[in-house]
């Protein structure tokens, strides 16, 4: 049996859409940051995709999803300050060499053993657990969501991810933030949506569509 996996033109092309999803709602995902955070993170997500165009450029056409995964990490790790750059490159650093290890492809299983890992870095790094209102509180889910869906191919298995995550974005409206500046704001900022949050949903619903809206996945349905 074929264990079903993107190759490095869908990895691309994923990549490509979560760049048009970012620009898309750019300004929205400011105006979340502006009421929860430092009022950046729209710009710095801008910022990494458009640092990781010329570096997916330069990924042959003999080259797999490692690299392409691998470009975006570059982008995002060596180009981007602030706290997210850093934190979503870690994101896309344990993709890359999830995907190195699966072969030519990269599968469900890789996918989510990738996620898992970077999830992992990201809480060594920023001390974050579920429940600090973080991009933790959408990674956790979208991390269980791939396992459950282990003989699902790639596609199928991100849905439910970008589901999963989207959940757990509007979780975080109810939270009281533990980390960053939104802590500082205390309940001020209960019934806003993490931004963090948020770009991790928008990453895994950029495998299937551009996102061009961020609201209609903010209010429950």
């Amino acid at each position: 049996m074929t264990i079903p996996a993107f190759d490095a033109a869908q990895t691309r092309e994923w990549t490509h859409r979560f760049a048009e999803s970012v620009y898309a709602t750019e300004a929205e995902l400011t105006a979340l940051d502006q009421q929860a955070g430092d009022g950046d993170f729209g710009t710095n997500l801008a910022a990494g995709v458009q640092a990781a165009g010329p570096l997916l450029e330069r990924v042959g056409a003999r080259s797999g999803p490692a690299d392409v995964m691998g470009a975006m990490a570059t982008a995002f790790l060596d180009e981007i300050g602030g706290t997210s750059g850093p934190l979503f490159g870690l994101l896309f650093q344990a993709l890359s060499r999830a995907a190195a290890r699966s072969g030519p492809g990269l599968t469900t299983a890789a996918l989510a053993e990738g996620v898992a890992e970077g999830l992992a870095a990201i809480r060594r790094v920023g001390d974050a657990s579920p429940g600090d209102k973080t991009l933790v509180d959408a990674l956790s889910p979208a991390v269980d969501a791939l396992r459950a869906a282990a003989d699902a191919p790639p596609a199928a298995a991100l849905a439910t991810a970008a589901a999963g995550a989207w959940r757990g974005v509007r979780d975080t409206a109810a939270l009281t933030a533990r980390m960053g500046r939104a802590s500082y704001l205390g309940e001020r900022a209960t019934g806003i949506p993490d931004p963090g949050a948020v770009g991790v949903a928008l990453f895994f619903a950029s495998a299937g569509e551009t996102v061009r809206a961020l609201e209609p996945h903010l209010t429950p349905g």
